[in-house]
């Protein structure tokens, strides 16, 4: 506890909180802040998942190299705007 003008404050102890997560590619294990949104969206919606940056980086590199090509070709649905 601290005084302060005769008053008692009570020290506030924050304790660096992680969050173990588990890449889905490679097997490893990493910490994250527990306060990330990335931790938030992991915890309360179990369908989605952690990949670590260097299996992120892989697959970046391998899907530019694709599109590089040209032989690559992304399928996304056609969204028509509606006038009303």
């Amino acid at each position: 506890m601290v005084w302060y003008n005769g008053f008692i404050l009570k020290k506030r102890i924050v304790l660096e909180e992680t969050m173990k997560v588990q890449c889905v590619i490679c097997d490893k294990i990493e910490e994250i802040d527990d306060e990330l949104p990335l931790a938030k969206k992991l915890r309360n919606r179990p369908i989605h998942t952690y990949m670590c940056q260097s299996c992120h980086d892989r697959i970046k590199g391998r899907t530019e190299a694709r599109i590089a090509t040209g032989k690559f070709k992304l399928y996304r649905s056609v969204h028509k705007d509606d006038e009303w």
